[in-house]
Order: C-alpha cells, then sequence, then structure tokens
C-alpha cells in the first residue's frame, strides 16, 4: 500500500483539502502502477517548519511504498505532487522536498498483521 504522508505549514482551514487528497491518490497510483484503492494519503497543515531560513508556505513529504519506485518515477511523482502543492495550496515547487522510502513487502505485512491484530481486541 502507497502511502504518501505530507506536511505542510499551511493552514489548511477553508481549503478544499478533498481534491487536494484526491489527485493526490489518483496521481500516486497512476505513476507507481497501483490500483487506488490501496493508495493512502495523508495531509498535515499548520505545521511549525521553516525552509531556506524562513516560514513562508513550503511541505516535507515521504512516499512508501512496496515496489513501484525507480528513479525515473521518483522524479515523475516529485514533478507531479509539487504541482498540486502549488495549484492547490500556494506552495511553490522549489519550497518541497519528498523524500521516497521503497519498502520490503515482509517489513509491511508484519506491520500490518500488528495492526489487524490490535484491532481484533
Amino acid at each position: 500500500m502507497p502511502c504518501l504522508n505530507i506536511s505542510t505549514n499551511v493552514n489548511l482551514e477553508g481549503v478544499d483539502t478533498s481534491s487536494v487528497l484526491s489527485e493526490a491518490t489518483s496521481t500516486v497510483a497512476k505513476l507507481i502502477g497501483k490500483p487506488e484503492a490501496y493508495v493512502m494519503i495523508v495531509l498535515k497543515g499548520s505545521v511549525p517548519m521553516a525552509f531556506g531560513g524562513t516560514e513562508q508556505p513550503a511541505a516535507y513529504g515521504e512516499l512508501v511504498s512496496i515496489g513501484g519506485l525507480n528513479a525515473d518515477v521518483n522524479k515523475k511523482l516529485s514533478a507531479a505532487i509539487a504541482d498540486i502543492l502549488e495549484t492547490k495550496l500556494s506552495i511553490p515547487k522549489s519550497r518541497f522536498f519528498l523524500k521516497f522510502y521503497d519498502a520490503k513487502a515482509h517489513q509491511s505485512q508484519e506491520y500490518a498483521q500488528c495492526l489487524h491484530a490490535l484491532h481484533q481486541y
């Protein structure tokens, strides 16, 4: 399950976050080659953040996926997510950083089994 976690110092009050989540979901699914049903997007706003020594609008993201990531895909994902953030949240592309984690299947599976076990009680 790909998971894109984005934190920004932008206040999301009054922002149509549903459109950000929807567009990010379809973009990640398309570029990684996974069904949208397996993509998770987390968007956190009003996070104290400085980038380049200023607190102007900025964002940091981490994308975890089991497979589907490589240098070409990562470049496309960075550009596409930066476009979404610039269009929807007015965050300049130069003030966004995205980190990629290509997880091994057994790491996520073990975690998912632990979560499943927690929900059993």
